[in-house]
């Protein structure tokens, strides 16, 4: 039975297992099987327990430190992740010596990081997407979704997102989670945010959002879900150029400067040898 070395981290909540490619290889696990090794290690009762799987291989783009390969937890490829990509950052920062600011390449494109904060196991990191990737692609509301009172928005930030805007939290929202994220416009599937706008701060604005995620279901945060969220509350004019993410899990930030920054926190929870059967 191989073992498989892992490093588990989380960010604000929303948790991965992050593996070598490498080393999967040398025990004979091939591109065919990651999707079943996904599932399993992701498992939270017969597994490690993640939201998703983040495999580190060598990058073919010579601006970029390592190549990101993204699993949900149920065994789909996905884009990219921006809590998942600052929890690999946070591997690369304790066990690569990477330095402040580095590149990564991801399913979505490379993608800058900035080491905010380092107090190890906890750290903290900007990723910059250029505002040429994010765009609006959907400004109606979609099939059973036109039930749900509320501005919709359908944006991609490097994997699709709907943003619902709700005057409050306290509804079934993993309900409607899943019938938004198979609704028939979108045939691939989209990630689903459920956002409530509070302008009590007038400098930064504060997004209180609700995660569903195609592949992995209701998360405590995600990091592109934050994002969308607040390309979507800029879009339709909720917020004007920075605003603060308030999710289960903890808090981000967004912001306009220079590219789309999301800053939040990585934090490293343990090491280990998995045995994938």
């Amino acid at each position: 039975m191989p073992l498989v070395r892992f490093t588990k981290a989380h960010g604000a909540g929303n948790d991965f297992v992050i593996v070598e490619r490498r080393e999967l290889s040398e025990i004979g696990i091939g591109a065919e099987a990651l999707p079943e090794f996904a599932a399993k290690i992701c498992d939270r009762r017969r597994g490690v327990g993640a939201d998703g799987l983040e495999v580190v291989s060598p990058s073919s783009d010579p601006q970029a430190i390592a190549q990101l390969h993204l699993w949900n937890s149920d065994g789909s490829a996905a884009e990219i992740s921006g809590n998942g990509t600052r929890c690999v950052a946070a591997y690369l920062t304790e066990f690569a010596g990477a330095p402040e600011r580095f590149y990564v390449e991801t399913a979505a494109g490379v993608r800058e990081i900035d080491r905010m904060l380092a107090k190890a196991p906890y750290y903290e990191f900007r990723m910059t997407t250029d505002e040429s990737e994010c765009r609006v692609s959907e400004d109606q509301p979609v099939g059973e979704g036109a039930k749900l009172r509320g501005e919709m928005t359908a944006v991609h930030v490097g994997n699709p997102q709907f943003v619902v805007r709700v005057e409050s939290l306290d509804f079934d929202w993993q309900t409607w989670g899943p019938i938004l994220e198979r609704d028939p416009r979108f045939p691939e599937g989209t990630n689903v945010s459920f956002v409530t706008v509070n302008h009590n701060d007038r400098r930064t604005p504060t997004l209180e959002v609700r995660f569903w995620e195609r592949g992995a279901g209701a998360t405590l945060s995600s990091g592109t879900g934050s994002l969308g969220a607040a390309v979507a509350a800029r879009h339709r004019g909720w917020i004007t150029d920075r605003a603060r993410i308030i999710t289960q899990g903890g808090e981000m930030c967004v912001d306009w400067e220079g590219g789309i920054r999301l800053t939040g926190p990585a934090v490293i929870v343990a090491r280990g040898n998995y045995r994938f059967e």
